[in-house]
């Protein structure tokens, strides 16, 4: 159906993504016929967040920000530049990764789009690989909003707001 966004088993090469990670999910939606690129899906769920989510993430700027976590895309220049907060690693027509590495934790966002003979389709796979306590418990306190937010952002693709 256009429009669902569903959990969906993750299915990409997470030795080459992130070796290594210990979390891992992803998330589809149908977008029919729309023509829709992995750069402008990913633009489309970052930028155009329903304001809930960017009231979580400024909350969650606030109380990281005394332990040291980043609280953007800051560091080392991304390949190909920015789309909200999350440096772009690589990107094709058909899939965008996004992340980066921090003390606590590392994490990408891989963003596929393809077709079958319903449509397209827009998959979004979070994963990430921790280092130490503080990403472990960071990632533990992360993982109740986390599968709202995907949605939410993900909801965004085939109808962003004007």
């Amino acid at each position: 159906m256009i429009g669902t966004v569903r959990e969906v088993t993750p299915n990409v090469d997470v030795n080459a993504l992130l070796s290594g990670a210990q979390f891992i999910d992803a998330f589809r939606v149908e977008i029919g016929a729309a023509t829709v690129n992995a750069r402008d899906a990913c633009t489309r769920m970052v930028l155009h967040e329903p304001r809930w989510i960017d009231t979580l993430l400024r909350l969650r700027n606030i109380l990281v920000t005394p332990f040291g976590l980043k609280t953007s895309g800051e560091g080392a220049p991304a390949p190909h530049g920015v789309i909200g907060l999350f440096p772009v690693l690589s990107e094709t027509p058909e899939r965008l990764v996004a992340g980066f590495d921090d003390s606590h934790l590392d994490f990408r966002i891989v963003v596929d789009v393809t077709r079958d003979a319903a449509g397209r389709q827009v998959t979004s796979t979070t994963l990430v690989r921790t280092h130490n306590l503080l990403g472990r418990t960071y990632l533990k306190l992360i993982m109740p909003f986390h599968k709202l937010v995907v949605r939410g952002m993900m909801g965004r693709i085939v109808a962003p707001p004007r």
